[in-house]
């Protein structure tokens, strides 16, 4: 116990306590800003939303200890460029202890499209109106129903595990026209390839049996042989990803295993002895065993 209240007292604090109001022309950003940034739709939602309710994260800045009451931007360039041109003065900042800047930009995290969704239907239950998470957002009241109703036909299943990955709201719909057992080898066929691409989806969707598809799907497929490849390679693929999952479950083991023995082996043949009995008895392992111990990296 007395090991943990010293460690919690040789810890020290990533930002001081509370926020500052900091005059807008007193933060130097660290980067330029790229010349069509401000042409970006991704900026427009930026000013929309702080047009709309402010800036919701305050930025990160720190102190400009050679221009006391100056600080430079750590994090938030976009959001104090988007303040400046709605003309406001001061800006509320948190104020961190260290002048580190790549913790921020390494950690940046797109929202996706489920949380998307999920984070516009906790506005809406919460009262807020459409028209205003649609000013906020920048987008218009159609796009934030659609995403609203994102999930609306989706197994829990297939949304758990597409929760966190960078799918459009694209590969939401035409999942729908999928029954949920066969929503689910979907989404697994897209995270086993990596492949959130619609046209990855429609293939998939293409190889669906008939008796696999919700009423509202669509079949554009007429060639049976067209289909029969569809689903061909689907199973291909469906096995593919199984050796890749077994060879990311033993790459590690077997890294540590051949390390082992390379070093080994390079001891082993050190032995002049060793060697000649080698090249006497078992010249094809002596040959084996000095390209193992020759690697200087995994072959492929």
């Amino acid at each position: 116990m007395s090991a943990l209240l010293n460690l919690s007292k040789s810890v020290t604090q990533g930002f001081k306590p509370g926020c500052l109001m900091i005059a807008a022309t007193a933060l130097s950003p660290l980067k330029a800003l790229r010349p069509n940034v401000k042409k970006s739709k991704k900026y427009e939602q930026i000013v929309a939303s702080v047009r709309a309710i402010g800036l919701v994260e305050p930025p990160v800045v720190y102190p400009d200890f050679d221009r006391p009451g100056f600080y430079f931007i750590l994090d938030g360039h976009l959001r104090i460029e988007a303040a400046k041109d709605l003309h406001i003065d001061e800006i509320e900042c948190l104020i961190s202890t260290d002048d580190e800047t790549y913790t921020y930009n390494k950690r940046i995290n797109r929202l996706s499209a489920v949380q998307d969704h999920k984070m516009i239907v906790r506005a809406v239950e919460h009262g807020v109106p459409e028209e205003r998470i649609a000013e906020a957002l920048g987008i218009s009241i159609s796009t934030i129903r659609r995403r609203f109703r994102l999930l609306n036909g989706i197994c829990e299943e297939a949304a758990v595990r597409l929760a966190d990955k960078p799918c459009p709201m694209k590969i939401f719909e035409i999942l729908k026209q999928m029954k949920p057992l066969r929503q689910m080898e979907a989404a697994e066929l897209m995270i086993g390839q990596k492949n959130f691409s619609p046209v990855f989806a429609t293939a998939i969707l293409e190889a669906t049996p008939l008796n696999q598809r919700t009423e509202f799907a669509k079949p554009k497929l007429t060639n049976s042989g067209s289909a029969e490849q569809m689903a061909r390679m689907e199973r291909e693929l469906a096995v593919l990803q199984t050796q890749i999952k077994s060879a990311e479950d033993t790459y590690g083991p077997d890294v540590l295993h051949l390390t082992v023995m390379k070093n080994y082996l390079t001891t082993l043949l050190q032995n002049a002895a060793i060697v000649r009995w080698l090249a006497k008895n078992f010249p094809d392992y002596l040959n084996e065993f000095q390209k193992i111990t020759e690697l200087t990296r995994l072959p492929g």
